[in-house]
């Protein structure tokens, strides 16, 4: 549904971001991962068409955005930074001049507005006007105009600021449902908020894509973390040489370290490493040595952003 080829875009001398692409399938919900200033808030004004690209284009559909930026807007529902509302209106008010400038009728406002209310639990604020609420509750109304006219696409630029507890594990209810109908797009800087609700991440660093991967992908990358008693250098070389070993490093001690010396074994992306961890296995019987522990490395979004953050 969305394409990103190449996007660059430069305020004068300096690059927010750098040479990105991507494609997210219908359906999808991807969270945008970085540090601030990683280019995150930047890559979603792009896409929602409220900034151009330096270069390079962006597709939703078979329709590049530069040329039919206002019918593709009509398919978003945006929820930027900082959630701007009109603190002198009620939340009923807004939302009817939010369902007025996508341009929907008179006569299916009241029941679109309703419905949008009712999702973010809005009942008992509906006619207060925005300024008396908490930031929680501001927030929510943000939501509320994002979703108000059931968009093919939502963007949501930290969708959780300022919510509580019970708010927070409420909206990802609601944004996993909307996902039902809906292509998702999160900007947060919360691991956790992606990893509980998001089928995919794509991590910026500096501007640049860092990594793109499904989560369910990133727990079965993990290397193979193994200790023999072999001659540390002799064993560096004779891991690197075995079949499906892509690369074979010592691994850091431990505070529980056991006998022998521990290297990190990286297999190849076509084998299966099970049976790649059963032949380094029968390899090591082979060479005379002792395997004292073998078992592959926990790998989560946690420790794949904090390699991305060391490099």
């Amino acid at each position: 549904m969305i394409t990103v080829e190449n996007i660059t875009r430069r305020y004068g001398d300096f690059t927010a971001v750098e040479n990105v692409s991507f494609t997210i399938a219908p359906g999808e919900i991807v969270g945008l991962l970085g540090h601030n200033g990683a280019g995150k808030t930047t890559i979603m004004k792009m896409i929602t068409g409220y900034l151009e690209p330096t270069s390079g284009t962006i597709t939703v559909g078979d329709r590049e955005i530069g040329t039919h930026r206002r019918c593709i807007q009509q398919e978003i529902g945006y929820l930027p930074e900082n959630c701007p509302v009109y603190p002198e209106m009620t939340v009923f008010d807004y939302l009817d001049y939010a369902a007025a400038l996508h341009g929907l009728g008179e006569a299916e406002r009241a029941g679109l507005i309703a419905r949008a209310i009712a999702r973010t639990e809005l009942q008992d604020k509906a006619v207060k006007p925005i300024a008396t609420l908490s930031r929680g509750y501001r927030q929510r109304t943000g939501v509320a105009q994002a979703i108000l006219h059931n968009p093919a696409i939502l963007i949501l630029d930290e969708p959780t600021n300022g919510l509580d507890p019970t708010q927070i594990q409420h909206m990802r209810g609601l944004i996993t449902k909307i996902a039902e109908n809906s292509t998702i797009i999160i900007s947060t800087h919360i691991l956790q908020e992606v990893q509980a609700i998001c089928d995919r991440v794509i991590i910026l660093k500096d501007g640049k894509k860092a990594l793109d991967s499904r989560l369910d992908a990133l727990r079965t990358e993990g290397r193979l973390l193994l200790s023999v008693n072999g001659e540390p250098g002799q064993a560096i070389t004779f891991f690197a040489a075995l079949a499906g070993v892509t690369q074979a490093v010592p691994h850091g001690p431990t505070a529980d370290k056991g006998p022998g010396t521990s290297y990190a074994l990286t297999l190849a992306g076509t084998a299966n490493r099970h049976e790649a961890a059963a032949a380094v296995a029968r390899a090591v019987h082979e060479q005379g040595w002792q395997l004292y522990s073998m078992g592959f490395e926990a790998r989560n979004l946690e420790t794949v952003f904090a390699e991305i953050s060391r490099q």
